[in-house]
């Protein structure tokens, strides 16, 4: 019984130093990624995954941080294999947690990068998953402003494919959800009162307004964005595009 006891402890006593040291690499990765550093951050999250392969947060983040790096990645090996891995990732952190909207948002991500390679009949069943996944997400929690900035992607590029395109999606699939650019702008909107530090939502928001023919909304909501302090390393580029849209409209 005293043998039983001790072993109790122990394994108590372990698990708290696992739950602590967790915390404190977690805290780092996060700290890693506002720098922002994001590779540093991924290998973080990675050692969270280590000592606890379940770890929900740590499996969503390393699957978003491999699609940021991916995209970023000069060559086409390397964009491929950070991609893969994101998608491994999403998969185990749905496999695990279906009804995580953090999942179904990282999975989404996931296939819209991959989106970018495809063509026809992949292409067109890669945007039907996008939509599903980012559906779910939202349904689980409506607050999720991510997989709202997805669904405003979502619209906005559904409802600018060739005519090509829809007409494949129609003999494929029996076509497409509606998609327009007055949702896709709702959308936007709805992330940007969701989260109004997300950069790359004011871009992509200025961008729907200038497509809707609504060039005037967007000179605010880019003179707004430029002056919000960037958060990935992707918000200088993106700057830098809201710049270039500024001096376009003017």
């Amino acid at each position: 019984m005293k043998f039983f006891f001790l072993s109790i402890v122990c394994f108590l006593m372990m698990h708290h130093s696992y739950a602590q040291d967790i915390t404190v690499i977690v805290k780092e990765a996060d700290r890693l990624e506002a720098i922002p550093n994001e590779k540093a951050a991924f290998l973080k999250f990675k050692e969270v995954l280590k000592i606890q392969p379940s770890n929900l947060y740590a499996l969503t983040k390393c699957s978003e941080l491999c699609s940021r790096i991916g995209a970023r990645e000069t060559t086409a090996k390397m964009k491929e294999d950070y991609i893969a891995t994101g998608i491994i990732y999403a998969k185990t952190s749905l496999r695990l947690y279906p009804e995580s909207d953090d999942a179904n948002v990282a999975m989404a991500i996931c296939i819209g990068r991959t989106i970018l390679t495809k063509s026809g009949r992949e292409k067109i069943s890669a945007v039907k998953e996008i939509k599903s996944y980012a559906d779910k997400a939202i349904a689980i929690n409506p607050k999720n402003f991510k997989a709202w900035h997805i669904l405003g992607k979502w619209n906005y590029e559904v409802s600018n494919l060739s005519g090509l395109e829809r007409t494949a999606a129609k003999i494929i699939y029996g076509g497409l959800p509606a998609a327009s650019l007055k949702n896709s702008i709702n959308c936007y909107e709805k992330a940007k009162a969701i989260s109004p530090s997300f950069i790359l939502n004011y871009l992509e928001l200025a961008r729907a307004y200038k497509k809707n023919g609504e060039s005037i909304k967007a000179l605010p909501i880019l003179n707004y964005m430029l002056t919000l302090k960037n958060q990935t390393e992707d918000d200088p580029r993106i700057k830098v595009d809201a710049q270039n849209m500024l001096a376009s409209i003017k």
